[in-house]
């Protein structure tokens, strides 16, 4: 009876969870994509500017795309072209037919360390790197021809007419940027549309990242979520020649294609983004936290009876963008965004913290009794001030509180802002060019809504079998003390 019973029970649990009580099953990632055949030319820059172990990060970039390559004289062939004043070519489109040699003739490569002549190096491309005599084969729709530029400066000559002449010619042009880069000359060089043609990462420590973009770039379309999520937050499903993103059970996807409400049916919250706009943000970064907090909204279910979100931007002192309330929908929060304006002073997370628990979330700034708050933290940088009380305040009153930290962020800080249990609550990326990767998880975090219904359902299911179990060792109890009361009988 005893095993009759635990298989019945077994059974039930595993029958709840495929029905998606602890979330939709994990979806199958199928076998790695092969890569179409390519042309394939790196343009790499190493003048003065670009630093020796610099130097050595970008050749680890070219060695991580090429490991994904199906190199070969019918299938993939890759040449470098290396640039400062002059440009040289390291090697070919003819001269490796293997990948074992290509990443060793990599390994080789010395940067040149004089001037910028980015012109220079893509005329060089056009007129020698992609010629029949260097291998470069005959144009058609079954040979791709691709150039990936990697820069750190602003050139000396001219890229635009250049760009385009090769672009006219049928290659297609990559344009990556680190650090200080001229970001106007990337999008002159790129190959439309710009937004899947132009990278830009802040050091050259995170240029090793690129390598899963280019990595799908290159992918044959048996199955494109293979060899990555796409950017889709929660599954993607791979289709004949493309792929769709798709969510979880009692998620929604969002109108971008990719994104999941976790906020929908009704879920009340008050959210407010404490972001720092201190100097060591800089202004094209600031610009990467307004398109963070814009991710973020996306997935929430604004309106005035359920998701409202605030603003407070914080350096030397702290400033109120917007308060709870002030907008309902998601176009009005998200243009108030854009328009905030970078205060570019120091960092005083702790002023920013008090601000939070005793004005943002007042009534008189919108907020709403018996409605859960949340609070998220931005900093890229070592407070100013103390934080330690301020930070146990907001989570005393009740405030859930999520820390996102990068760059030179002190992860310390990080876990004292952050809500238990820390790990769900803290999260922390080296370059801001990855902080989109953040905000496709936190919403998640923010709301994961229960089904009363299904809760209630669980319980009494619970009672149900503890019942049972108490019904059934009890006559499980009077048919031993029988059987006892036979065998003395007997005896």
């Amino acid at each position: 009876m005893d095993r009759i019973f635990s298989g019945f029970l077994l059974s039930a649990l595993l029958l709840f969870q495929d029905h998606g009580i602890y979330g939709a099953p994990p979806q199958p990632r199928g076998a790695l994509c092969r890569t179409r055949p390519t042309d394939l030319v790196f343009i790499i820059d190493s003048s003065r500017s670009v630093r020796p172990h610099e130097f050595e990060q970008v050749k680890v970039f070219l060695s991580q795309v090429t490991e994904s390559l199906d190199v070969g004289p019918n299938a993939t062939r890759v040449g470098v072209i290396n640039y400062a004043s002059t440009v040289k070519n390291e090697f070919s489109l003819k001269t490796h037919w293997t990948k074992a040699s290509l990443l060793q003739a990599v390994r080789k490569i010395k940067p040149l360390s004089t001037g910028t002549m980015t012109g220079l190096a893509i005329q060089f491309a056009i007129n020698r790197a992609f010629s029949d005599s260097e291998g470069a084969r005959v144009r058609s729709p079954e040979i791709n021809k691709v150039a990936i530029i990697v820069t750190d400066g602003r050139p000396q000559d001219g890229v635009k007419d250049v760009s385009a002449r090769a672009r006219s010619l049928g290659i297609e042009l990559f344009a990556i940027g680190v650090g200080r880069v001229d970001k106007n000359t990337l999008r002159q060089m790129a190959s439309e549309p710009l937004d899947e043609h132009v990278d830009y990462v802040e050091s050259y420590s995170v240029i090793e990242k690129l390598a899963t973009k280019f990595q799908e770039a290159f992918c044959d379309l048996s199955d494109l979520c293979a060899s990555g999520d796409h950017d889709c937050q929660q599954i993607c499903v791979s289709t004949p020649g493309s792929y769709t993103c798709a969510c979880k059970e009692g998620f929604t996807l969002n109108s971008d294609g990719k994104t999941c409400s976790a906020c929908s049916g009704g879920s009340a919250t008050d959210l407010v983004f404490l972001i720092d706009g201190s100097k060591s943000v800089r202004p094209e970064n600031f610009e990467l936290v307004k398109k963070f907090i814009n991710q973020i909204v996306d997935s929430l279910d604004v309106s005035d009876k359920n998701a409202r979100v605030g603003l407070v931007q914080y350096s030397s002192s702290v400033r109120q963008e917007f308060p709870l309330g002030r907008y309902n929908n998601k176009k009005d929060i998200k243009a108030a965004v854009k328009r905030m304006s970078y205060m570019e002073k120091g960092t005083m997370t702790g002023l920013a913290l008090r601000h939070l628990t005793e004005k943002s979330f007042d009534p008189s700034s919108g907020a709403r009794p018996g409605v859960p708050k949340v609070g998220i933290v931005f900093t890229d940088g070592r407070s100013q001030d103390y934080i330690s009380d301020a930070a146990k305040k907001a989570k005393d009153s009740g405030f859930e509180m999520f820390a996102v930290g990068v760059g030179n962020a002190v992860e310390d800080e990080l876990r004292e802002i952050a809500s238990e249990p820390v790990p769900a609550h803290y999260f922390y990326t080296a370059d801001f060019s990855t902080i989109n990767k953040i905000a496709k998880e936190l919403p998640t975090k923010i709301c994961v809504e229960e089904d009363p219904c299904e809760c209630k359902a669980i319980v009494k299911f619970q009672k149900n079998v503890e019942d049972l179990i108490k019904s059934l060792t009890r006559k499980l109890e009077a048919v031993t003390k029988r059987i006892a009361a036979l065998e003395n009988k007997i005896i």
